[in-house]
């Protein structure tokens, strides 16, 4: 599957009342965005997430069943999250089941992501799927999407870097 001409740069979408569909396209190729995603010496250089933040602690386990940590802080303040990797075949897919420690939705997400190349730009697919549609529509009502967007601007700045 190719992405399709039309696929903005960056979108968050709903997709059913429990999911929502994330798309960001990277002028690179979908081994070395799948590697930035996922290999700990990577993500501390771009880590997605607001200003000002950094990324404490990286653990990635990238087997099935391997479960990855992630801490974000700024000063005093800390954001965890931890996930078990579900199903794997890189560079192409991977889903993993989420919680965050302090949750700011009810429940875990499972997250599927997929990443397709065409002409040297990966898109990478996201879709995220929640126990409920009061999750989806709190995370959706929240300012992820924008968090999003400050941390994949530095991935791909980032990706730059490494061409």
């Amino acid at each position: 599957m190719t992405p399709a001409k039309d696929v903005p740069v960056f979108s968050v979408t709903p997709l059913s009342d429990k999911e929502i569909v994330i798309r960001r396209v990277f002028n690179a190729p979908k081994q070395l965005v799948f590697d930035a995603l996922t290999k700990p010496e990577m993500l501390k250089n771009w880590f997605w997430g607001p200003d000002g933040w950094e990324l404490a602690v990286c653990d990635v386990d990238l087997t099935v069943g391997g479960e990855t940590r992630y801490v974000w802080q700024k000063g005093d303040i800390q954001m965890g999250m931890s996930s078990v990797c579900l199903e794997l075949d890189p560079p192409n897919r991977m889903v993993s089941k989420e919680r965050f420690d302090d949750p700011w939705y009810e429940g875990e997400a499972v997250g599927t992501m997929e990443l397709t190349e065409d002409g040297g730009k990966t898109t990478l697919t996201t879709t995220m799927k929640y126990e409920t549609e009061a999750a989806r529509d709190s995370v959706l009502k929240s300012p992820m999407d924008e968090g999003l967007a400050v941390g994949y601007t530095r991935l791909e700045n980032y990706l730059d870097t490494l061409k």
